[in-house]
Parts: structure tokens; C-alpha cells; sequence
């Protein structure tokens, strides 16, 4: 938090948004205004669904126009209406004056472009860099966020990159050209609590430096504790309650800013049955990706994604797996589910899958499901959620027939939080909130036994986080399921594991139950993940970064 002048850079006036659905129009955003200095920090909170980002995208008119439209209202920057600005005049501004770290990276990525083509482009189209400057540029920025080795990261496509790697090229890109304000939209959703406090004191130092202002989009009220000058709350399309942060956590006034502040994800997981039935095993699981060089792509080298690993997951167990972004969580889940190539013995109900083809695992699916980290990358854009949900069921239970098909849909819907009867709308049509809720349903749908949950609750606000872990708890204790929970917010895993597993570098550091991990870390790096998801500025140990 800095020094602001007195003048604003942004002055959003009685803003309207409006979204044409079925040939009625519908008030998105209700005439908002709020006002952003150079060098401020303003954050903008509510719950998934509740305007913040269609707020944030009319700034620079990225909504789906013409679906989109704004009745009323200004946006001035600067001097400059950007509501009635040309499109050269925004693409002027866009990018260059103002930055947007968006809140899905895997969609805001181009997957056929490596990571050095897309973040040396903003230099060269903004900065007018030449080759070997841009890419000296491109690796001090990949550095600043936090991405090891990114001499190594230069040429890897997004794909390759896990959920934290992509969130922080998408912030280098958003700083390359030092922007005059930088509109964050959840830029820490897909980051470990390490690296949040990284990307926050960069952020502050860039605004230190150049007079940086920020709107700052999030669900995460701790990391507005520690960001904002002031804070603007919404609900329903409607700013209700707006002041300094501290006289915002210290005494809220309106009874929607009490209910945000109080909700997160409370209790503990019933306890697990030792002697229950092993759903997933795994014995020395390895993933290594060849590392290719030269004109004849020679492999010179393996990133170690997974480098040995054991685990055993039992019915109505849930194991979770922590760590920073890059080290090897998600690859594990992958190679458990036979979504990727490993070595090492998996079984799934004592039977090895390791060494099964594609065909033969597709009759085991039904029974073994994934929620992602993306829910946007996850959800066809070309279909209605009635459709996406259903799919499943079209393959593994063919004998259903519409009707039962759509009571099964209106059921998953209603157990994850969301109104049965918008199940006839497209995903872009929900909040990211929303859309993973719909991920959730989907997989739930087709009653599994084994669910690799990925960072299922990354995208949700506070109140929907602890929905979804009494859900999870609910639907656990209904079926006997087995989950692998990856996760970077530990508050939440010590909601929901029965054990815990914590991975560095694609090995296991430590392991226990979640009592031992939590209350008695025992190694140095569970230490300092602990001090770092429970206060962020207790990073300082230096210990992650090594």
C-alpha cells in the first residue's frame, strides 16, 4: 500500500452492464462508481456471480459484445471515455497503459505458442524490443514471478507448465510494459501461498517505482487485508458497502461485508476407516519429461514431474497432496487416472491400470472421475451444461432414457449449490465460481469411487469454499468414496484429508496424518508452507525459494 495522489486515474460513474439472454436483456452490473489514484490499490470483493469482473472487463470493453452492453454509465481514464473510445484508441491503451491478468490463464494463453513467442510479443508490439532484448527482458520477468529455471521454460507450450506456472507468465505479460494500471482478476487463485506473497510484494514494489494503480479482483479477503488501500464490496450487481480496509475488517456495516468476512471452510474430516478397502494405490509412480535441445531435438536432460512416489488411497479417505505450483501435484493425479504416460505400479481396486491401453480404461472411467483446475478449459463452450453434465451418462449408462437423464442432471446441480433451471445455459454464461460448481456436478453425476479433486475450490469465494468442502464431506460419507485432494490452500485440505501428503520437486518430503502434518510439521519446508498459508508474511524464512 503506497502514497496515492490526490487526482484519479480511473473514474468509473453509475456504470451499467447489461446482457441480452433469450431476447430479454438483464442488469448484470446496477450504476456502480468508484474512483482509483495512481499508485493505489482498490480492491473489488463479492461472491462468485456478484459483477466484480464484468465490472473490471467493461473498463477496456472486453465482455462478449454485442451480447454485452453497457445502458449507462462513464469510464474515464485519464481524460479519456473509454466507453465511447475507437477501437485504435483502445488498442493504444490495452496492454500498454493498461494491463489485465485475467483470472483462467490456460484460456487466456495461446496453447500454440511457447511461453517465450507470447510474453517477448507484448515487449515487441509495446516496447518495439528486438529480438535478443525481448528475451532478456522476457527471462528477468519470468524470474520476478517466481518460475524456476525459466531458461529451461522458454520453449515449454502452456500445456506443459502446471496452474501456478501459467498464472505467473500471465502476470509477467501483464507487467512487461509497466502499466499505468493494472486491473487483477484473481491473479493468485491458481498460486500457492509462497508464491501469493511473491507476486504481492512485486506488485507493491512496481508500485512504489512507477506509481502503479491496481483494481484488485479477488474472493481471497486475507490477501485484501494485506493489499488494498480501500475496498469496494458487491452483491447482486450493486457496490453496498465501500471504505478503508482497515475500517472494512474492523467494523463492517452492512450485513452482506459481516457474512463475507465470516464465512470459510470450518470443522474436520470424519475419521477414515485404516482397514477400509484400497480404491488407489501407487509404487514408485515416475514422471519424467525429456528436456529436448538442438536441431535434431535431442533429449539432453528430464524434468523429474513425479520422481518416485508411493500412496494409498481407501474408500471414504481423503489424501491430500501440497505443494508449490510446479511440484509435480497435479502430474501425480494425472498419472493415477492414466491421463499421462508413468512408470511404476498404479491399481485401482487391486487391479493394475498401469500397462492398460486407452481402450481398456475407458469401461473404468465411470468409476474413476476428475474435477480440474480450469473449469473454463474443461467446459465445451459449444454446449449447454444440461449437455456437459449429462455426456457421461450418454456413454456409461446408455439405458437411461431423457427424462431419467435430466432428473440425474437436476440432481447434481442442486447438490453443488447451482439453480437446476439455468442447466440450459453455456459455461460462458456463468461466473468462474459457477463454472467449477458445474465441473464438480459432472463428475459427481456418474457416482465414481475414486475422485482426483484439482484445486476444486481455487476458483470459489469464502461461503461457496465451505458449500462445497460440506458437500464433498456429504457426498464422501454417502458413497464411501476415495479423493486425492491437490490443493494450495491448506486451510481448505485441513478441512477435507484424512493425510497429507507435502511434494517438493516431484518427491514426497513429508507425509502423516493431517493432525501431524499441521500441528507438527517436521521438516523445514513444511514448516515454512505452514507459516506461509496461515500468516503470508511469514515467508520470510527464505525457506521456499531455495
Amino acid at each position: 500500500m503506497t502514497a496515492k495522489a490526490d487526482k484519479p486515474i480511473l473514474s468509473v460513474d453509475n456504470l451499467q452492464v447489461a446482457f441480452k439472454q433469450g431476447g430479454k436483456v438483464q442488469l448484470a452490473v446496477r450504476g456502480i462508481s468508484f474512483t482509483i489514484a495512481p499508485g493505489e490499490t482498490l480492491a473489488l470483493v463479492g461472491e462468485s456471480g456478484s459483477g466484480k469482473s464484468v465490472s473490471a472487463m467493461s473498463i477496456l470493453k472486453l465482455l462478449p459484445y454485442p451480447a454485452a452492453s453497457h445502458p449507462g454509465g462513464a469510464i474515464n481514464f485519464d481524460g479519456q471515455d473509454l466507453l465511447t473510445a475507437s477501437d485504435a484508441d483502445l488498442r493504444k491503451t490495452r496492454g500498454n497503459r493498461i494491463s489485465v491478468i485475467f483470472q483462467e490463464p490456460m484460456s487466456s494463453l495461446n496453447p500454440l505458442h511457447t511461453i517465450e513467442r507470447q510474453v517477448t510479443e507484448v515487449l515487441k508490439v509495446h516496447r518495439g524490443m528486438r529480438d535478443q532484448a525481448a528475451r532478456t527482458r522476457t527471462l528477468e520477468l519470468l524470474r520476478e514471478v517466481g518460475i524456476r529455471d525459466p531458461e529451461k521454460r522458454l520453449g515449454a507450450y502452456p500445456h506443459q507448465l502446471s496452474g501456478g506456472q501459467r498464472q505467473r507468465v500471465m502476470i509477467a505479460m501483464a507487467l512487461a510494459n509497466e502499466p499505468d494500471l493494472l486491473i487483477a482478476d484473481e491473479p493468485t487463485t491458481a498460486l500457492d501461498v509462497t508464491v501469493q506473497a511473491q507476486i504481492l510484494e512485486l506488485l507493491a514494489k512496481l508500485q512504489r517505482e512507477n506509481g502503479m494503480a491496481m483494481l484488485f479482483i479477488t474472493h481471497d479477503l486475507g490477501i485484501v487485508r494485506k493489499i488494498a488501500d480501500r475496498v469496494c464490496v458487491m452483491t447482486k450487481g450493486e457496490i453496498v458497502e465501500e471504505g478503508p480496509t482497515a475500517r472494512i475488517f474492523e467494523a463492517p456495516r452492512h450485513e452482506y461485508t459481516r457474512h463475507l468476512l465470516a464465512a470459510e471452510p470450518k470443522g474436520r474430516p470424519p475419521a477414515a476407516n485404516l482397514n477400509a478397502a484400497k480404491v488407489m494405490e501407487a509404487r514408485d509412480v515416475k514422471v519424467w519429461f525429456p528436456i529436448k535441445t538442438g536441431f535434431f531435438r535431442k533429449t539432453t536432460d528430464h524434468v523429474k514431474a513425479v520422481d518416485g512416489i508411493d500412496l494409498t488411497v481407501r474408500a471414504g479417505q481423503t489424501v491430500g497432496v501440497v505443494g508449490e505450483s510446479g511440484s509435480g501435484k497435479t502430474t501425480l493425479g494425472l498419472a493415477l487416472m492414466r491421463m499421462i504416460s508413468s512408470k511404476g505400479e498404479i491399481l485401482f481396486e487391486g487391479e493394475r491400470i498401469d500397462e492398460k491401453s486407452f481402450k481398456e480404461m475407458r469401461s473404468l472411467r465411470e468409476r474413476l472421475q476428475i474435477v480440474f483446475q480450469d473449469p473454463f478449459g474443461s467446459l465445451s463452450p459449444r454446449m449447454p451444461i444440461a449437455d456437459i453434465i449429462s455426456e457421461g451418462l450418454k456413454i456409461h449408462a446408455p439405458n437411461l432414457s431423457a427424462d431419467e437423464r435430466d432428473a440425474r442432471v437436476v440432481q447434481a446441480l442442486g447438490e453443488t449449490g447451482l439453480d437446476p433451471a439455468t442447466r440450459f445455459r453455456f459455461p460462458h454464461e456463468f461466473s468462474g465460481g459457477q463454472r467449477q460448481r458445474i465441473a464438480i456436478a459432472r463428475a459427481m453425476v456418474l457416482n465414481p469411487r475414486f475422485v482426483m479433486l484439482d484445486e476444486p475450490t481455487s476458483a470459489l469465494d469464502m461461503s461457496v469454499q465451505a458449500q462445497v468442502v460440506d458437500l464433498l464431506r456429504d457426498l464422501q460419507k454417502k458413497h464411501d468414496l476415495a479423493y486425492l485432494f491437490i490443493s494450495h490452500d491448506l486451510k481448505v485440505v485441513r478441512a477435507l484429508a484424512n493425510e497429507v501428503i507435502v511434494m517438493r520437486n516431484g518427491k514426497v518430503v513429508e507425509r502423516g496424518t493431517a493432525d501431524e502434518i499441521f500441528d507438527a510439521p517436521k521438516t523445514d519446508y513444511t514448516k515454512a508452507l505452514m507459516a506461509a498459508a496461515f500468516d503470508i508474511e511469514a515467508t520470510a524464512s527464505g525457506v521456499i525459494s531455495q
